[in-house]
Formats: C-alpha cells, structure tokens, sequence
C-alpha cells in the first residue's frame, strides 16, 4: 500500500502486476450499503433508459492495497417476506444462505436448482472515481466519488489488464499515469440497462500535473469499510431472517433425494463451481433499490 504520492508513483508497475493477480483470483476462483450515501455518484439516465457520462477509476486509497473491493448480496422473495442482505462469503465465510442454496443444488431435483438459482448471490463492486464528463449534471464534473458497479464493467476492467492478442498492452486503468478514461454508456434493452457500448479510451495520464493528481488522490475515500465485519450480519442473525423468509422452514431439513443427478456441479451459493452457464450476474442497480423499498413496505 502507498503512503505517500511519490511512493505511489514509483509503485505503478508492481500495482499493474498486482491487479493482474487480483483478477485473476476472480476470474478463477479456487472454490447491504445505502444507495442514498451522497458519496456515491450515478449516471443519470434520460427518459428512454440511456446515459453517458466519462469517469476515470482511481488507485487504491492511502493506506489500502487494491483499488476496489467486491461484496456479494442476495435479494429475493420469499413466503416470509424479503430477504436482502450481505453474504458472509464476501468475507470467506460460512453463509446460511449460501449452504441452504448447495444443499437445494445438491438435492439433483430440477425444482430445487430452480430455487437456488433465484436466490443465488450478486456480486458488486466499489471504487473510487474522478467525475470527467457527466452533462447530465455537471457539477459532478472534477469530483471524487465512490462508484458502485457489477461484473459486467470489472470484466472490461479485466480485458484491460489482461488483453486477449498478443498485440496489446496490459493496462492498469486504477493507475493516475497509465490509466484510461472510461466512457461509461447504458442503454435500455429488454427492460434493463446495458453497459456493453462502454469503453476505455486510450491511456493518458489523468493530468500533466503531479500535484493536481496528488491532491485527487488524498480526496478518496476508504474502500475497506464495505468489507468491514461491522457491516455483516453474524451467521445466526442471518439464518434468523432466512427462517423467516422461507416461512420457518429449517433449512437443514431437506427430503433426501430419490436419486442424485451427477450431471451438473454443486452449486456454491452463487455460482457453480466448474459449468459456465449459471455465473454470477451483475445486478442492476435500480433493480435492488426497487426490491428493498418493496421490503421496506
């Protein structure tokens, strides 16, 4: 982790490195925050759905080692009402959810993977962002916020830091020197916003301006609250709740198969282990927002 600016300069190619590895991780895993925080920015999408804006992701703030963090959530409806909260598999460990969604998978009953499916978890992530263009409200413009987005946008994220040919560079889009601005574009297909039009454009340093970089950079706010203990409910708080919403059926108590369906992988909670086909999807933002005032009701 940077502690100072010059340190941070001098470390840019060993953070290209490391998030490489980072994303990696994810790419190739081993096995609730407030949207009314007025640190957080959003596009403005006009009344057909759409929107534009130009952001640029930052580094890791002082004294934190990687430019984003990632949480997985749930959100679904259950018989007892709605079940919204942050999964304890974001910190590596046990969720209730998360084992009652394996045991419905490992069940080998299609209904039963049904279910899992619907309330698998979403993954999220959050970084800091320099506001360059947002025309839908320009005094955002020269912000620092923090940006809340899906997979969708970290796998473009990715490509960067690790290009497909041979006849492209690695780029750290977090770096102030080598980074890229990213052109941040939604559409409305099918009822939902589309961020596949969204790209970095070529590398430029943020500013020709050290101290003008310097100074966004102590502007950042801390990324590891969001992954904070404090933030998470305890395992038992959890299944409390999980009871409730499934109508005060125990989790544990599954009837036992009359046969297993070998087929297809356990399921983890939120994606199957080795097939492609059910990976975590990015959830949309307003989607979640609608489904917890639906709760709050």
């Amino acid at each position: 982790m940077a502690s100072s600016f010059a340190s941070l300069k001098k470390s840019r190619k060993s953070d290209l490195e490391k998030l490489q590895s980072e994303v990696d991780k994810i790419n190739n895993p081993q096995n609730n925050f407030s949207r009314e925080d007025d640190r957080f920015w959003k596009a403005e999408l006009d009344k057909s759905g759409n929107g534009y804006a130009v952001i640029r992701f930052l580094p890791a703030p002082n004294n934190e080692d990687m430019p984003y963090v990632r949480v997985f959530n749930h959100g679904f409806q259950g018989p007892g009402g709605w079940y919204i909260e942050n999964s304890l598999t974001t910190l590596g460990q046990k969720d209730p959810l998360a084992e009652y969604n394996s045991t419905l998978w490992n069940s080998g009953i299609e209904a039963n993977k049904e279910i899992a499916r619907k309330q698998k978890r979403r993954l999220t992530y959050f970084s800091n962002i320099y506001v360059v263009e947002d025309k839908a409200n320009p005094q955002n413009e020269g912000k620092v916020c923090l940006f809340r987005y899906g997979k969708k946008i970290f796998d473009k994220i990715s490509s960067m830091a690790n290009p497909e040919f041979e006849d492209e560079s690695p780029v750290d889009v977090f770096s102030f020197w080598e980074g890229a601005n990213f052109k941040l574009k939604i559409r409305k297909v099918d009822g939902f916003s589309n961020y596949d039009k969204s790209e970095f454009i070529t590398p430029a340093p943020l500013s020709e301006d050290d101290s003008k970089m310097e100074e966004v950079w102590t502007q950042q706010y801390a990324l590891n609250e969001f992954v904070d203990q404090k933030n998470f409910k305890t395992y038992d708080e959890l299944k409390a709740r999980l009871d409730i919403v499934l109508g005060n059926v125990k989790t544990a108590a599954m009837s036992a198969p009359t046969s297993v369906d070998h087929s297809e992988p356990p399921f983890d909670g939120g994606q199957p282990i080795n097939k492609p086909s059910y990976t975590e999807e990015e959830v949309q933002d307003e989607n979640l927002d609608y489904f917890k005032k639906l709760a709050e009701v």
